[in-house]
């Protein structure tokens, strides 16, 4: 695009590169010419102390001026470089680009084009919320189910722990009664045993002294013990039965 057509068009947004790179040019300038004046005041207090002040002083000032314009040159050429860098490329206008006709319509442009935008982001921003409430209702999801089944494990490790101690419980009472009950039986034979034997002695001695009664007699009446032993161990045995 020509250069008249680019000012037109940076004019036209009151926009002036010209006056933005002079604006850059002459802020370089003044710190050139601030630093130049700091060193020539050092160098004048430094040869005002010394005997031969005066000639000292003119030969710094001319080392000073020297500087300044060997430095001042150089300067002067990179800016004049970068001048015609910015103005070619960073400011030039690229084809295609037309001029509004109505400054206003090109506000009124700009402001459709924004609510456009306005509106597409407004939906990606309802797209977004509805999918993060989604996860978020899935997660709660998932965290309510990952609480039933914690307290599911732990209601079940709960119960066979209930279970084994109770099954521990019966049989260590199952034992016990068992040993309780063989202890009761073998009571009860002890108990009957002794009283088998009270009776056989008491037989035998009515059956010795049946004897010496009845010692020049032919005749010896029967003896009964025998069926009273048959009847003890009857009941012994039903004692062993029901134990």
């Amino acid at each position: 695009m020509e250069g008249s057509e680019s000012e037109a068009l940076f004019d036209a947004h009151n926009l002036n590169p010209q006056r933005f790179v002079n604006e850059v040019l002459n802020s370089v300038d003044d710190m050139l010419d601030g630093a130049f004046h700091f060193l020539h005041q050092q160098a004048f207090e430094i040869t005002s102390a010394a005997e031969s002040g005066a000639d000292r002083s003119q030969d710094l000032a001319k080392g000073v001026t020297y500087l300044r314009h060997l430095i001042q040159a150089v300067v002067d050429k990179r800016m004049d470089s970068w001048e015609k860098y910015c103005l070619r490329h960073c400011f030039t206008v690229p084809e295609g680009i037309l001029l509004p006709e109505d400054q206003n319509s090109s506000r009124k442009d700009l402001l459709l084009q924004e609510g456009l935008s306005d509106v597409e982001l407004d939906s990606q921003l309802d797209s977004l919320r509805n999918k993060l409430a989604a996860v978020g209702k899935e997660s709660a999801d998932l965290l309510r189910e990952k609480h039933s089944l914690e307290k599911e494990s732990t209601l079940s490790h709960i119960y066979d722990s209930f279970v084994t101690e109770t099954l521990q419980l019966l049989e260590h009472n199952s034992v016990h009664q068992m040993l309780r009950e063989i202890g009761e039986t073998a009571s009860k034979l002890r108990s009957k045993m002794g009283e088998v034997k009270i009776k056989r002695s008491e037989h035998v001695k009515r059956a010795r002294f049946g004897r010496v009664i009845i010692s020049g007699k032919k005749h010896v009446p029967h003896d009964p013990g025998l069926s009273a032993s048959i009847e003890d161990i009857q009941e012994a045995a039903n004692i062993l039965k029901t134990a």
